[in-house]
């Protein structure tokens, strides 16, 4: 062998190495680059932009196809759905949610705006909704009928004053209600010529024995003429005479009993059920007739913007409160639970299409600029890739060895 001549048969492996490396190396570049069409003059040249650039509208519905087709079927969705829906991590959402929005209210602008909303809520309830509803509730002849019965027979019936509370009510009747002035004023407007003249009349007609001589020889026309003259001329002899009477005829001390002993209890059966009856029909008539405007009244007399204020301090600080957003949570959950067991199906039929997953996949696909592509690709099966370009390489370095053997034989 001429050895001269080696570089006959040494280069064709080396030439066929780096030939197959670099084109290799240079196809997989031209599957992105260039990432635009390249002009000459008005000619665009072949093979720009690169593959991918060139078909990424086609390659986006492709993979699109392909992910709906095989991965994201609607059985896989169902799947991932109850995955996703479990009962344990749907009750954690909820409670978190729940927890999320108690303290959302305690903020100070959240907790004004809150605030506001219930203040017309609880407004719109007594103010408008409620009296409406009493309004038709009120004329059936059984509204509220138990509730009155029950009041009646556990309060009013067994009612009773106190000592204390029939002495206090027995000194307000005879010092406001009927004090000695008032009681003057009574027998004065009693006394009138006519009552004075049919008091004597009728003494003396249903009198008898010495009271009938007494009647018809002196009469009461005179005495009760000038009782009633003292009672104008003298007030206050008068009053000092009735306030002595009072307390000489132990009026006080009677009254008080009276007070202390009067209860429903004391009447006949007959009567205390007629009296339930028509408290029942009194308190009816007057709700259908006037309850409406007193709740109208009553709602419009409060103030509710504060009130919803303390009820929301209230509640955020409530420990019922908190101790109940667990087992809300839980019971949504159960809800939750038994109607995606029902209908998750058709749920998630009716999602696929309102989600719009294929299309979503193909307009993220097709926004992705070229560049942002290839590195996406390359991340994924960089090791594949130079994988083949050293193919490439290893391929032409066996292709010139043959030669250089056909070479070698030729020889």
């Amino acid at each position: 062998m001429d050895w001269s001549h080696l570089w006959l048969y040494v280069s064709p492996p080396i030439v066929g190495g780096i030939i197959g490396y670099f084109t290799n190396d240079v196809a997989i570049k031209m599957l992105f680059r260039p990432y635009r069409a390249i002009y000459i003059g008005s000619r665009k040249l072949p093979f720009t932009p690169g593959l991918i650039p060139r078909n990424q509208e086609r390659l986006a519905k492709n993979i699109s196809d392909t992910i709906m087709n095989s991965l994201l079927t609607p059985d896989e969705i169902q799947n991932l759905a109850r995955r996703l829906l479990q009962k344990e991590r749907v009750e954690g959402a909820i409670l978190w949610l729940l927890q999320m929005a108690v303290d959302q209210i305690k903020s100070a602008d959240n907790e004004q705006r809150s605030s506001k909303i219930v203040a017309g809520i609880l407004r719109d309830l007594l103010g408008e909704s409620l009296p409406r509803l009493l309004k038709v509730l009120a004329r059936r002849d059984d509204f509220l009928e138990s509730q009155i019965n029950q009041i009646f027979d556990q309060v009013l019936l067994e009612f009773q004053l106190s000592d204390e509370q029939a002495t206090r009510l027995a000194d307000w009747l005879l010092q406001v209600v009927l004090p000695p002035d008032t009681i003057r004023m009574a027998v004065i407007d009693f006394l009138t010529d006519n009552t004075i003249q049919t008091i004597d009349e009728g003494f003396r007609e249903k009198t008898s024995g010495t009271y009938w001589v007494v009647a018809n020889l002196f009469g009461l026309r005179n005495t009760l003429t000038r009782l009633r003259t003292f009672c104008l001329d003298e007030k206050e002899v008068t009053n000092s005479r009735i306030k002595e009477l009072i307390r000489d005829l132990t009026v006080r001390e009677r009254v008080r009993k009276f007070l202390q002993n009067l209860t429903l209890q004391n009447l006949p059966i007959v009567t205390v059920r007629q009296l339930r009856k028509t408290t029942r029909e009194s308190v009816r008539h007057y709700l259908q007739a006037s309850g409406s405007d007193v709740l109208q009244g009553f709602s419009d007399s409060l103030d509710w913007e504060n009130i919803a204020t303390l009820l929301m301090n209230r509640l955020s600080s409530s420990s019922a409160l908190q101790g109940s957003l667990e087992v809300v949570s839980k019971e949504l959950a159960l809800i939750l639970e038994k109607y995606l067991e029902k209908d998750l199906e058709q749920i998630v039929s009716q999602a696929i299409p309102i989600l719009n997953i294929d299309q979503v996949i193909v307009d993220r696909v097709k926004s992705t600029s070229p560049a942002d592509l290839e590195a996406a690709i390359e991340g994924i099966v960089k090791n594949e890739l130079q994988a083949i370009v050293s193919l490439g390489g290893i391929l032409g370095f066996v292709v010139g060895l043959v030669q250089t053997g056909l070479l070698i034989f030729s020889r």
